[in-house]
């Protein structure tokens, strides 16, 4: 029987892998013929073409580049947009067997992460880009003309994305280490010192070498942290919570119903 149940559990998982993979390659499908894997490239090396100088164009160095490169972005821009139909899928594979109350903490959990993830990207690609761009050309000599490779910048925006979207789930990770017990906000508060230094340390070994992109990112990562403690204080941990909540006998009793009507199913 609980064999039977631990397959029942893989093919839901397979299921919803499946329907995620679905949705991912339909919005590539509608990307590639609007406005096509060139259109979506031209999008995001937009910061970049912007601070070149007047006639000059990105180049290609590999024989499929110009072809792979576009549709690697177009792949990453449709998971983006697919983003929520996935996480609404991890969702609904482990909502199942979560009670009420934690099902009330999960949600906000998952759509807060995307929006935070979503918003880190967003800043790095209107802010940081344009920035950094501009002024790395304003500054470089003359004598160099400038021809970025359009892998080496996919490569450089990938990273950028990453970098500037985790640094937004800060605050997140700050209310769920509160939350959960692991830490205190007086020890969040102790530990603001180490945590400002660690942010310029890992804004110059992430961002590119130069002080502007340094600082748009560790001076972001030390607000959002200040924002994290702020909103740290109106958590309650989970020990308190557990000290007052008390499930109620309808939600007990629906289920144990459940479980108890899925293993029947299972055994059937």
């Amino acid at each position: 029987m609980a064999e039977d149940t631990f397959i029942s559990h893989l093919m839901e998982l397979r299921d919803r892998l499946i329907r995620a993979l679905l949705a991912i390659a339909a919005v590539t499908a509608v990307l590639t013929i609007w406005p096509g894997i060139g259109g979506v490239y031209d999008v995001l090396a937009e910061p970049m073409i912007r601070s070149l100088p007047e006639g000059t164009r990105m180049i290609a160095t590999g024989v499929v580049s110009p072809i792979f490169v576009p549709l690697k972005v177009t792949i990453l821009a449709a998971f983006m947009i697919a983003l929520p139909y996935v996480l609404y899928q991890v969702w609904a594979f482990v909502a199942p067997g979560l009670y009420e109350h934690e099902k009330r903490i999960g949600l906000p959990l998952v759509i807060g992460s995307t929006v935070l993830f979503l918003l880190g990207v967003a800043y790095s690609y209107f802010v940081v880009f344009r920035l950094v761009f501009h002024a790395i050309h304003t500054f470089a000599p003359q004598a160099i003309t400038p021809a970025p490779d359009i892998e080496a910048y996919l490569n450089f925006v990938i990273t950028m994305f990453l970098a500037f979207g985790i640094t937004f789930e800060i605050p997140l990770v700050q209310l769920v280490l509160v939350r959960t017990g692991a830490v205190t906000v007086d020890k969040l508060k102790d530990v603001r010192p180490f945590v400002i230094v660690g942010a310029f340390v890992m804004a110059a070994i992430v961002t590119p070498p130069d002080v502007l992109s340094q600082l748009l990112l560790a001076v972001p990562m030390c607000l959002l942290y200040e924002l994290g403690i702020l909103a740290a204080r109106f958590v309650k941990t989970k020990a308190e919570e557990e000290g007052e909540y008390h499930p109620p006998e309808p939600e007990m009793q629906r289920e144990l119903d459940k479980i108890e009507a899925q293993e029947k199913k299972d055994s059937a």
